[in-house]
């Protein structure tokens, strides 16, 4: 691997002006240099795209600003991926910060631990203007997303996790995001060759059905340091989903059963099978005999 490769800082974008600034700013602010910044506007209707625009004339790296046709959240993300030059991906959302050392820390970890194909770290969370009860409630569950199937961190403040954590019994329990949200990880581009893009029809759990691709063929280092500050506000693409009629949570065991079932803990395969073996059974008869 180069001393010094390229990371790709990629920003999918929509009407994210409230907090985007904030967001930019700690890219200027990042101890690794050799980075270049990659953002795909999803058409934004308030001044995004003018505060982009004065980032851009100051910074002192590339910055590549790109229009997108609106289709999905996934398809801005993987807009950003496809139009990247660099040998990392480093994911950063409109409404979330990284912290100066976030990108060296990430690019050490895999001059350490060449094998891996995604690191991911602890993060903060910044609330915005949500009741203190629920989200005190939310930060409880989803704080420490690896408690429940985790050894007590090493000497070197990482674990790996590997295919291995499919087949325990804790692993279809919430949180089923098991790595952490985007911005809190960073991937080889060439991985995608292996496992592909974000599923462009999931709103809600595409992240880590993405993370589970790359599961079944790399290892995954999580740091145990923050080095994000992740935002919490009513805003966010994934609390509209929630109250829109998508519901990504009622396909997710499907998609078990059909790419992940032999990796599964015993109990949970019984579980999927009786849930959809008869159905595929018919489906499958009903095709053979037209076939």
């Amino acid at each position: 691997m180069n001393p010094s490769p390229l990371v790709s800082i990629c920003i999918p974008v929509y009407n994210g002006a409230l907090y985007l600034k904030e967001a930019l700013d700690s890219i200027k602010h990042q101890s690794y240099k050799n980075i270049e910044v990659i953002i795909s506007d999803d058409h934004s209707s308030d001044n995004s795209l003018e505060i982009i625009s004065i980032f851009k004339e100051k910074a002192t790296f590339p910055v590549y600003l790109h229009a997108h046709k609106p289709n999905g959240i996934g398809a801005n993300w993987n807009n950003t991926i496809k139009l990247a030059n660099g040998y990392f991906i480093k994911f950063l959302f409109q409404d979330d910060v990284l912290l100066p050392d976030c990108i060296t820390k990430m690019v050490n970890t895999f001059r350490l631990y060449p094998y891996i194909g995604m690191v991911a770290c602890k993060r903060n969370f910044l609330v915005e203007g949500m009741k203190s009860d629920v989200i005190k409630k939310w930060i409880s569950q989803y704080e420490d997303l690896q408690k429940e199937f985790v050894k007590p961190y090493d000497e070197s403040n990482h674990v790996v996790i590997d295919a291995s954590i499919f087949s325990l019994p804790s692993f279809y329990k919430s949180p089923l995001n098991k790595i952490g949200e985007p911005p809190t990880t960073m991937f080889k581009r060439s991985i995608v060759n292996d496992v592909g893009l974000f599923s462009e029809d999931l709103k809600q759990i595409l992240d880590y059905e993405f993370y589970y691709r790359i599961l079944k063929k790399y290892p995954i280092i999580i740091l145990k340091e923050k080095l994000v500050n992740f935002r919490i506000h009513s805003l966010q693409a994934t609390n509209v989903n929630r109250t829109t009629t998508i519901n990504d949570y009622e396909i997710y065991p499907k998609i078990l059963y059909q790419h992940y079932l032999h990796l599964l803990h015993p109990n949970l395969q019984h579980k999927l099978k009786m849930k959809y073996k008869l159905l595929y059974n018919y489906f499958y008869k009903v095709k053979n005999h037209f076939a």
